[in-house]
């Protein structure tokens, strides 16, 4: 059975790290939101010319073009054939639901949601360590508290829905990968 999983959390959780631990063990397609936003503004695609002109004004690109982008990769062979994980996607309830409507029509559904959780302080010691010169404190805990009103209302989306498996982010990384392993291994 194929597996459709969702990774939330906030920068510096640790999602891009596992996600690559979970391709090299399992066959289902890594999808970022933002490699598909590059993929078709590359190609000038009607979506990623819409999409390219909100950015460009340095406005958000609406939840129909980020859906319909999102949809359109989830309809491809690879992604029908091995199941996804989606990383940046949803970002909002409304995506959420769409996701949910879109796999439903397709006879599937989110298998898991894996959410990365770490203490505020250990995120902040991280960000400083890995970002840019122009990242202060002050600059990051604003972003982490961005993130937090947009990832909440989805970690209470999912865990109503019975799919949210919370993982220890913080801490050594094969034992929050174990944690990760055995919650897909559960989903055969």
């Amino acid at each position: 059975m194929t597996k459709n999983l969702i990774l939330l959390g906030l920068p510096g959780a640790g999602k891009g790290t596992q996600a690559e631990k979970i391709i090299a063990d399992y066959p289902m397609v890594h999808i970022s939101t933002g490699d598909i936003f590059r993929a078709n503004m590359k190609e000038e695609t009607e979506l990623g010319q819409k999409a390219k002109a909100f950015m460009d004004a340095g406005n958000l690109v609406p939840d129909e073009i980020t859906n319909a982008m999102v949809a359109d990769r989830l309809s491809q062979p690879d992604v029908v054939e091995n199941g996804f994980m989606l990383d940046g996607y949803p970002r909002n309830e409304e995506q959420a639901k769409f996701l949910d409507q879109f796999l439903a029509e397709k006879n599937s559904k989110v298998s898991a949601t894996l959410y990365f959780e770490v203490p505020d302080q250990v995120l902040v010691d991280r960000l400083m360590n890995r970002g840019r010169a122009d990242d202060t404190k002050d600059v990051i805990a604003h972003r982490l508290e961005v993130n937090k009103k947009a990832n909440l209302p989805l970690v209470d989306y999912y865990e109503n829905h019975g799919v949210l498996h919370t993982i220890d982010g913080n801490g050594e990384l094969d034992r929050i990968y174990a944690d990760v392993k055995s919650v897909l291994n559960a989903l055969d």
